[in-house]
């Protein structure tokens, strides 16, 4: 008889929680989405919508006929405060920098009497060469040292005027290089194939 009641006991508290616990499922569950919800309004997630509308401001045909590229480096010293008291009011760094000047010929600027043919030969005067391109690798460029005095934060824009300085000297380096001398031979090269793959025998290009 004890035994009996005992088990009855068990099954009516099984039950019971039972019950319960269906009670409070669709409570549990609501408190759930209660906080994801809370927590998408806290951390919402950025939503991208970019304008369906294209502006097109220019277009343009471009005829730059790219002939050489140097590749060049050059370490540049940047300095402020120096003197007597650079110890303490100096900033002082050294840039290395690598970069690339890229020059041609522009052929839009080839005109119509540039080019003249006289008994099967053909004449041609070829815009002066120039460079197209200067600029930087940052990925290869860096900061080596730089020592500040005691009282100097760091020059805001110091490492910003190494770097346009670098870019100047390099291009300048180009220039006393004859790289403006060689694009112009490299574009009489490669235009005197051309030509004559268009069926010209003789291709002379003048000054």
């Amino acid at each position: 008889m004890l035994v009996g009641l005992v088990v009855l006991g068990v099954l009516l508290v099984t039950t019971v929680q039972d019950a319960v616990n269906q009670q409070l499922q669709p409570v549990q569950e609501m408190t759930s989405n209660l906080s994801t919800q809370a927590a998408r309004v806290l951390n919402p997630t950025p939503t991208i919508l970019p304008d369906p509308v294209t502006i097109i401001r220019e277009v343009r045909t471009l005829a730059r006929l790219e002939t050489i590229k140097f590749s060049l480096e050059k370490i540049i010293t940047a300095e402020i405060g120096q003197g007597a008291f650079d110890w303490l009011l100096g900033d002082r760094l050294i840039f290395v920098a690598h970069g690339e000047v890229i020059a041609g010929v522009d052929l839009n600027k080839l005109q119509a009497e540039d080019l003249e043919v006289k008994n099967g030969v053909l004449y041609v005067r070829l815009p002066e060469a120039e460079i197209f391109v200067t600029s930087l690798d940052n990925q290869q460029s860096y900061v080596y040292d730089r020592e500040k005095g005691l009282l100097n934060k760091g020059e805001v824009d110091l490492e910003t005027k190494a770097r346009q300085t670098a870019e100047r000297e390099i291009e300048e380096s180009a220039l006393e290089d004859g790289i403006l001398e060689l694009a112009a031979q490299n574009a009489e090269s490669y235009l005197d194939r051309l030509f004559r793959n268009l069926g010209f025998p003789e291709v002379i290009f003048r000054n």
